[in-house]
């Protein structure tokens, strides 16, 4: 028990931050829709509590794939995360469907009236926003922590939509689903003022249906990257910089193989170089430890095999092309 704990201290930190800011939220949220029955109030009650039993998930997916390989699971348990991903967006699948249908319900039976505890609805879902806010700024300074981006404010938020894919998929979750949270709950204030303002009573319904689709878009997005990382997908961006540090070596002749393979948050690199055929064993294992050491100070890799083979005088490597 102690060491799962200890496993914990490790977990994606944004996730578990968003865990609790969405567990307060969520409660805010609740009490306000049991305070007025508002359909709008209801998807983003909803919505919030769909993200925080999925960043807690997360949260304890990261941690756990963080544990020590053992006999029965040599490899490790890099990819937990990349599992515990998959099966977390079924809980926003099935909340996603059940904010749809409310929405069409609504506008299919619109209550003809203007929407009561105005005030009530508006202070918790302004409340929701500027937490969720606070939250999404949280994911982006962790994908400049990841990505090694070291711009701040207004500057970060475009670079951390274009870094992205090379964030931990934990922190991809965390941001796309805070993104749409803070989108959702905007939308959701819109919707409020035009169904109490005009009679227009159906905005609720359309805002409760644009919410749940957007739920939708973060489950299409977060199946698609996980299940890459669950089989073992390559990264190409590390892959590039690896083949740069082996080509550079002067006793590298050639690249026979080159894989970077994610591993949840973690990668694995196979290599087979062409060296010198001359080469004493002594020597091979030199260059062996040099570029080791070389690939090991790269950030996330766990596990590197390299393995030679003589040098044929036909090459193999050719490195990918700059955009």
């Amino acid at each position: 028990m102690s060491n799962f704990f200890t496993l914990l201290r490790r977990g994606n930190k944004s996730a578990l931050a968003a865990a609790i800011v969405n567990t307060v939220i969520a409660l805010i949220k609740f009490v306000a829709y049991i305070l007025t029955g508002n359909i709008a109030m209801f998807a983003e009650m909803m919505h919030t509590i769909g993200d925080a039993a999925n960043q807690f998930f997360v949260y304890v997916g990261s941690a756990l794939s963080k544990k020590a390989p053992t006999k029965r699971f040599p490899n490790g348990f890099g990819r937990l995360v990349n599992l515990v991903l998959l099966a977390a967006i079924l809980v926003v699948a099935i909340l996603a469907y059940e904010t749809i249908r409310e929405g069409v319900l609504h506008i299919l039976h619109a209550p003809g009236e203007k929407t009561s505890g105005l005030w009530i609805i508006l202070t918790a879902l302004g409340i929701g926003v500027v937490l969720e806010v606070g939250v999404f700024y949280k994911a982006m300074t962790e994908i400049a922590h990841e990505t090694g981006l070291k711009s701040r404010g207004l500057t970060l938020v475009g670079q951390s939509f274009a870094n992205l894919s090379q964030a931990k998929p934990a922190t991809r979750l965390v941001f796309m689903e805070d993104l749409v949270a803070t989108l959702g709950g905007v939308i959701a204030i819109i919707a409020v003022l035009i169904s109490h303002y005009t009679s227009f009573y159906q905005a609720e319904g359309i805002a409760s249906i644009l919410i749940g689709l957007m739920m939708f878009y973060v489950v299409y997005n977060v199946f698609i990257q996980n299940a890459a990382g669950a089989l073992g997908e390559i990264d190409e961006v590390l892959t590039a910089k690896i083949g740069e540090i082996l080509m550079r070596d002067p006793d590298v002749r050639d690249i026979e193989k080159l894989e970077v393979i994610k591993e949840g948050d973690h990668f694995h690199v196979e290599i087979e170089i062409e060296v010198d055929p001359g080469l004493t064993i002594a020597q091979a294992d030199d260059i062996k430890d040099r570029l080791e050491l070389q690939i090991r100070i790269l950030k996330g890799i766990t596990d590197v095999t390299i393995s030679f083979d003589e040098d044929d005088k036909i090459q193999h490597y050719q490195p990918p092309t700059q955009p």
